[in-house]
């Protein structure tokens, strides 16, 4: 299964320069861990909760000082839409993160993060569940 039936194409993004203070604001409204940085329409880097949380206040450095750029992972790992279910949960292992930009060339098109790996596992998990139900004897 490509990783475009699953990934979000809503990816929440910001520029290089916005604070961090507004990054942590933007993942409180939306409801998500992470601000993937762009520059144009191409990601380069990405802030998660964990990078506010440990790159900022762990460090003790001033958010209202900050900028995603000071804070980003920069090495970012991005798939094409059409890898395949496996090779981005690989690369996610692989790389030790929760989540992976989709992007289209230079052009972000998407997000796939572990909850989404997770949760698809457990919808197979429950039908394989239905099928057994459904064929064994009752008790």
């Amino acid at each position: 299964m490509p990783i475009e039936d699953l990934a979000r194409s809503d990816a929440v993004t910001a520029d290089p320069e916005a604070p961090v203070a507004d990054l942590a604001a933007t993942m409180e409204e939306e409801s998500v861990g992470s601000v993937v940085i762009t520059v144009d329409e191409t990601p380069v880097g990405i802030v998660t909760d964990r990078d506010l949380t440990v790159r900022v206040l762990g460090a003790g450095l001033d958010p209202t000082e900050q900028t995603a750029e000071d804070v980003m992972t920069d090495d970012l790992r991005t798939a094409e839409p059409d890898a395949g279910f496996h090779e981005a949960a690989s690369m996610m292992a692989d790389h030790g993160i929760r989540r992976l930009p989709v992007s289209d060339g230079d052009t972000l098109v998407g997000i796939i993060t572990a909850d989404d790996v997770t949760e698809l596992l457990a919808d197979e998990q429950q039908m394989l569940g239905d099928i057994i139900r459904a064929q064994r004897p009752e008790y």
